[in-house]
């Protein structure tokens, strides 16, 4: 069982910065593929960014591509998303995901992190 925490969400201005982390419980943090996934109201989850057990790879949405940045910190049991130049459009609630290389079908969830980007 993994259980994810995020925070770092708030009230943020258009072209402003931010940095969200996700804290992750278990020792076996390493074997899982990181991602961050987001849901603004009205819309249904769509992905972010994702990172390899490693943090040897990376994938970007189209929208977020060249402006948010996806690490990990595997001593830490720590991924976090580095969001810069924010769009009123980055408004939603972002989750953190937790999928294993492991086990198929082995998928966690955080509770999410309210990210308000004002115009």
């Amino acid at each position: 069982q993994v259980q994810l925490v995020e925070s770092g969400g708030g009230l943020f201005q258009s072209w402003g910065s931010l940095r969200l982390s996700c804290a992750a419980s278990g020792r076996t943090f390493s074997s899982y593929v990181m991602g961050w996934f987001r849901q603004a109201p009205g819309k249904e989850r769509e992905f972010v960014a994702s990172i390899s057990w490693s943090g040897g790879n990376t994938y970007y949405a189209d929208s977020v591509k060249g402006r948010f940045t996806i690490s990990r910190d595997n001593a830490k049991n720590t991924v976090y998303l580095q969001m810069n130049s924010l769009k009123p459009e980055d408004t939603a609630v972002y989750y953190c995901n937790a999928d294993s290389i492991l086990v198929a079908g082995q998928n966690y969830w955080g509770q999410g992190t309210q990210v308000t980007v004002s115009s």
